[in-house]
């Protein structure tokens, strides 16, 4: 008969571990953490337009009362903040593609009215060429897995022109950064819309593209992110 010891090493090897506590994840349970540290993800409350914390959930806060953002909703899992901020950095620089269904699984699920066509936001070719893969994408194919009546189409915006990253980056400076950065591909079919991007900040890539979409009908534009984190100050 086998020692306790080793029954216990041999279920920890075969057996689905939490990435966070490495303990074992129940059979039954269809995360990719277990059910302890799934709390580090619970929702908290926020502004629905513009994803930003809240004290209660609000459909729109004071700043998006006095200046709207040109998009109608945006779905967060949470801040940039451990332990999400570590799992989009092992999505996004480590090649750990396999997080993108593990992310998209924690924010499938708080979309309650999906938009039928989803868009990533896109990287410049040379930026992919290096990185070898847009975690946007890799996110929005995931979501349209997860959602119904779910398409993607990728091709719909161009980055035209390679720029600096906007980390580290002021509000204006990120938008100065963006000017005339994106063009649309061709006139999409739907008239709701749904941008994909693994963080948000100022917002200031989105809203460019939201203006390329409006500017050719499109009626509503809601945002599908990861993280969203508050503005830097300038």
């Amino acid at each position: 008969m086998l020692s306790h010891w080793l029954q216990k090493t041999i279920y920890r090897l075969v057996s689905r571990q939490c990435p966070l506590c490495h303990l074992p994840i129940a059979t039954h349970q269809n995360s990719a953490w277990c059910e302890t540290c799934l709390t580090y993800f619970a929702p908290q409350p926020r502004c629905q337009q513009c994803g930003l914390p809240t004290l209660l959930n609000v459909p729109q806060c004071g700043q998006c009362l006095a200046s709207p953002p040109l998009w109608h909703r945006l779905y967060c899992v949470g801040d940039y903040i451990f332990p999400l901020n570590h799992t989009v950095h092992k999505l996004k620089y480590e090649g750990q593609f396999w997080q993108a269904r593990n992310l998209s699984a924690l924010l499938a699920p708080r979309i309650d009215e999906p938009a039928p066509l989803i868009t990533s936001v896109p990287l410049h070719w040379q930026r992919r060429l290096t990185r070898g893969f847009n975690q946007s994408e890799l996110l929005a194919n995931q979501l349209s897995k997860q959602l119904i009546n779910a398409t993607c189409d990728h091709q719909l915006i161009k980055r035209k022109r390679a720029t600096p990253q906007q980390k580290g980056l002021s509000k204006v400076q990120r938008k100065q950064n963006l000017q005339h950065a994106f063009a649309l591909q061709r006139k999409p079919n739907q008239k709701h819309i749904a941008i994909v991007d693994d963080v948000v900040t100022t917002g200031s890539t989105i809203q460019q593209i939201c203006k390329l979409l409006l500017e050719v009908g499109v009626e509503r534009i809601d945002i599908y992110c990861i993280c969203r984190t508050p503005e830097p100050k300038d």
